[in-house]
């Protein structure tokens, strides 16, 4: 096992190697479950109201898969990059059917988004995990790729930034908020 762990290190094809979590994740409390079951509840009822009963089964399903990617922490995964292109969770992708790539700030983790060639334009989302691989796969890709310091954003992209911001936070900004109120009320009966 210690060879084939050295040989993968060494081996001079890798141009470089990380590993991080398959996709970026938050912890999130309970708040942010109730929210799900809330939204999902008033569209189910809006849903019902107009006669489309058979659309509330998509609404749970999907109120299930965010449920589902809240609670789950994603898996470890290894990414490589080589001389022939990119390795990911075990897919390879050759540098010929990549066009360009840039960076992008998801809750504390910066992801790599590399975009294929016309016509499917797929996109990868590598995340990483510290600051310093972010310097180093800039030199490393733009040997290869094109990199867009500002990405033009797309309206699905826009939406799910949008979507992001409405939902709730974590429990500390809600008790911050109550130890203020409390050192205020405290403050004003002494």
């Amino acid at each position: 096992m210690e060879q084939a762990t050295q040989e993968k290190i060494t081996n001079p094809q890798i141009l470089y190697f990380w590993r991080a979590p398959l996709r970026a994740y938050k912890k999130r409390p309970a708040g942010v479950l109730r929210f799900y079951i809330a939204v999902s509840l008033l569209l189910s009822l809006i849903v019902f109201f107009f006669g489309d009963k058979i659309l509330v089964l998509p609404i749970w399903a999907i109120m299930f898969l965010f449920y589902v990617l809240t609670i789950t922490p994603p898996p470890e995964v290894e990414n490589k990059v080589t001389k022939f292109g990119i390795e990911t969770a075990g897919n390879t992708f050759r540098w010929d059917l990549l066009s360009h790539f840039y960076f992008i700030k998801k809750f504390d983790y910066h992801v790599l988004v590399i975009v294929s060639v016309a016509p499917f334009y797929y996109h990868l989302y590598l995340v990483l995990k510290d600051e310093n691989a972010l310097h180093d796969l800039v030199k490393i890709l733009s040997e290869h790729l094109i990199y867009q310091e500002h990405p033009q954003k797309t309206f699905i992209d826009k939406l799910t930034e949008w979507l992001t911001k409405l939902m709730p936070d974590a429990i500390s900004s809600g008790s911050a908020e109550k130890e203020v109120v409390v050192e205020k009320g405290l403050g004003a009966s002494l």
